[in-house]
């Protein structure tokens, strides 16, 4: 690469480049989450209380998302300093040998207290991998994208996150039809940690055959780089991160209210048989991936912030409805709540990616882009399961969705401040 030009990357390898590598870094992240609900708090907490266990467990789903942050300012250092090309393929390369280490780490029983402590420090590893991740996908298709159609290469990336969470869902899926309990608890959850390596080596494939960005090489032909591009995203752009951390959050909260707190609600509380609960979410995933490409074109066509806005309105308007929705005792209502709630989070989630991309300039926009989401991650998701499940048994389930209207509430008003920030591309 030069820093005067870069071949032309065609748009097939631009698109699988920033969809591949979402989809492993979030099978990874999912099967973690799934995981945690089905297996960890057996195998790597004290016997005791099971509530007790599971919220254990879910504290340390929550942990990478305060490494996110730390991924996202580190990766993005190197992103807006050194290129998006190289800074990908670290990234992926930080999350896939966590993952795999969690699928190879003994149990409580077998070396005690060492074997929690070691899966909070893979399960950092991921969360530091994927802070890096995300904003550097989403540039790579933003940053390759024509002008009139931003949002829809700014989806590519997001698509990442249904087709991850389906292939970990169906991976469970078949494990728990094809194994015993024991089986599986013995040694059939490891399989799809393990597997991941395989992934891992199909996005290094893909990635190490990309060029660089054009906006990042006119930052270094204008000699534009910023030295310590954390510390001027917070001195100069205070209330832009500010503002895109608060309108994200929203994707963040519905999306594991519906993934990981209705897993461990429907079959602890409700006591739907496990098979049939993730088969509705995996039918739910399906909505999930439709909303994405639908809100991508809405955005390229009125604006990422009105699509932004009134997929949060719906979302605020379908928390005050979750108890009464989800609590009815019928599957198929169960499904049809799922896939309402999924295809919210699809119509929010596609066009985040472009959005946080553009509300910030080119020489600062990996830190800036991955900062805000991984920020929001923390306000909005990492507490969620733990929050959820402290709500719903102390208080009853309305207060999960009062929770959710709450968080969309938020976004809500950042998105009506932003609305000068987050401007369409094609006008």
């Amino acid at each position: 690469m030069t820093q005067t030009q870069s071949a032309a990357n065609p748009v097939t390898r631009i698109l699988a480049a920033s969809l591949i590598g979402t989809t492993i870094e979030f099978f990874d992240f999912y099967i973690y989450a799934t995981a945690a609900v089905l297996v960890f708090p057996k195998l790597f907490f004290p016997a005791g209380d099971p509530v007790a266990a599971t919220l254990a467990s879910l504290a340390t789903f929550a942990l990478a998302f305060f490494a996110r942050p730390l991924g996202a300012a580190l990766f993005g250092h190197f992103g807006d300093r050194k290129g998006r090309k190289a800074t990908l393929v670290a990234a992926l390369m930080t999350m896939g040998p966590s993952t795999v280490a969690i699928g190879l780490l003994p149990s409580y029983h077998t070396i005690g207290i060492v074997a929690p402590i070691l899966l909070a420090i893979f399960r950092f590893g991921q969360g530091l991998g994927l802070g890096g991740e995300w904003g550097g996908a989403v540039l790579l298709a933003t940053e390759n994208a024509p002008k009139h159609k931003k949002a829809w290469y700014g989806m590519f990336p997001q698509l990442g996150a249904p087709i991850g969470f389906l292939l970990s869902s169906a991976t469970f899926f078949i494990l728990s039809k094809t194994m015993r309990d024991e089986q599986f608890l013995a040694y059939g959850w490891r399989i799809p940690f393990i597997a991941s390596a395989l992934l891992v080596w199909v996005g290094l494939y893909i990635r190490l055959r990309i060029t660089e960005t054009p906006d990042f090489l006119k930052v270094m032909n204008n000699q534009a780089r910023v030295k310590v591009p954390v510390v001027a995203v917070f001195a100069k752009h205070t209330k832009v991160i500010f503002l895109g951390t608060a309108a994200v959050i929203t994707t963040f909260l519905l999306f594991y209210i519906m993934t990981v707190f209705t897993l461990s609600w429907g079959t602890s509380a409700l006591h739907y048989p496990r098979e049939s609960f993730l088969i509705a979410q995996m039918i739910s995933m399906l909505f999930f991936a439709l909303g994405i490409p639908l809100s991508a074109v809405i955005a390229d066509r009125k604006g990422r912030n009105n699509m932004l806005l009134v997929s949060s309105i719906g979302i605020f308007i379908f928390g005050l409805f979750l108890a009464p929705f989800f609590s009815t005792g019928s599957l198929i209502v169960t499904v049809v709540f799922q896939s309402t709630g999924m295809l919210l989070m699809g119509l929010n989630y596609g066009p985040v990616g472009t959005a946080l991309a553009e509300i910030f300039p080119a020489e600062i926009r990996y830190t800036g882009a991955s900062l805000s989401f991984t920020l929001a991650g923390i306000l909005g998701a990492s507490l969620t399961p733990y929050l959820a499940t402290t709500l719903a048994t102390s208080y009853g389930l309305p207060y999960v969705g009062y929770y959710l209207s709450l968080g969309a509430a938020l976004s809500i008003l950042a998105l009506l401040a932003s609305r000068s920030l987050m401007k369409r591309e094609h006008q």
